[in-house]
């Protein structure tokens, strides 16, 4: 699907039109309860956002190939730049810089399909960042920092770069779309179940938005949706989209609950506004971090046993 931009193909124009009516129907229904509590306010803020956010993405999504990926990579790079913010290491410019580089070496290494160079780059970047105490002579706090440039390069480069390797399927554009949108109703029937209903909290040390009532709800929730639009996938039978559902619940609730942990850890709840209603960056990217290369590999395995 690289030689023509997804505004040409009829189903995108279709899916695209369900999607944003869809979304204005949900804003009108919410409309009358936005003040009732803090939590429907909260709600009200999150979803009206998606009036603003939600033609963005299809526009993204749209646009010829490699300009996808160049979208990707572009919010891999500012997600590190926030994650770097909030780990308080900004200043250290060699590893913030190297970061960047990497991630736009994996943009590179998804358009000319070398996936050799992809898949060793986490040992390439540790390498390097390796030199880095060396060429500046110096060992203080070079681990801690090494560490924590490595884990900015996993979560935001390697792993989310996935979802551009998942471009490169049979129709992969529309397959990123179906695990996106599958993830942003898995996150938040998960959150709003669990601020209304939640009894069972399961990680009240780390965070109150997950309760077992909750993950119950997004899990049903999740692989509903994954069967109602499951035309977005090359094949439409039930492994392919229970898979689907059940990866992007519970790999993007872990990838959630790794990042609140980080916050937890460093006492920082957001990083800044990213778009109004939805928090930061790393709140938007954080179910990705893990959804992304699980169900890449997934579907891999998946499409050998299904061919044998």
């Amino acid at each position: 699907m690289r030689n023509k931009a997804l505004w040409q193909d009829p189903m995108y124009l279709e899916t695209s039109a369900l999607v944003l009516a869809f979304i204005f129907l949900i804003c009108i229904f919410l409309f009358s309860f936005r003040n009732k509590n803090k939590h429907t306010l909260a709600a009200w803020a999150s979803l009206k956002s998606w009036l603003f956010v939600g033609p963005l993405l299809l526009i993204a999504f749209g646009i010829k190939w490699p300009a996808p990926l160049i979208c990707l990579c572009l919010v891999g790079i500012y997600a590190s730049k926030k994650f770097f913010q909030m780990i308080g290491m900004y200043h250290r410019s060699w590893f913030v810089v190297t970061c960047y580089l990497f991630i736009g070496f994996l943009g590179w290494a998804i358009h000319t399909g070398s996936e050799t160079l992809f898949n060793i780059s986490p040992m390439i970047f540790l390498g390097t960042i390796s030199l880095i105490p060396l060429l500046r002579n110096s060992s203080k706090h070079m681990v801690q920092y090494m560490a924590l440039s490595l884990m900015a390069f996993i979560f935001f480069g390697w792993s989310f770069m996935h979802l551009g390797r998942i471009f490169e399927f049979e129709k992969g554009p529309f397959i990123v779309l179906y695990i996106y949108i599958l993830s942003e109703i898995s996150e938040n029937t998960c959150l709003g179940v669990s601020r209304f209903f939640g009894k069972n909290k399961l990680f009240q040390n780390v965070t109150s938005r997950f309760s077992l009532e909750g993950i119950l709800a997004a899990t049903v929730m999740s692989l509903l949706f994954a069967w109602a639009i499951r035309h977005l996938l090359p094949v439409r039978t039930e492994p392919y989209w229970i898979m689907s559902g059940l990866v992007v619940t519970f790999a993007g609730q872990l990838g959630a609950l790794l990042l609140s942990t980080i916050r937890r850890d460093l006492g920082i709840k957001a990083t800044g506004v990213f778009i109004i209603g939805r928090g930061d960056i790393i709140d938007r990217m954080d179910k990705l971090i893990f959804v992304g290369p699980v169900f890449y590999y997934l579907y891999i395995f998946m499409e050998r046993i299904m061919n044998a």
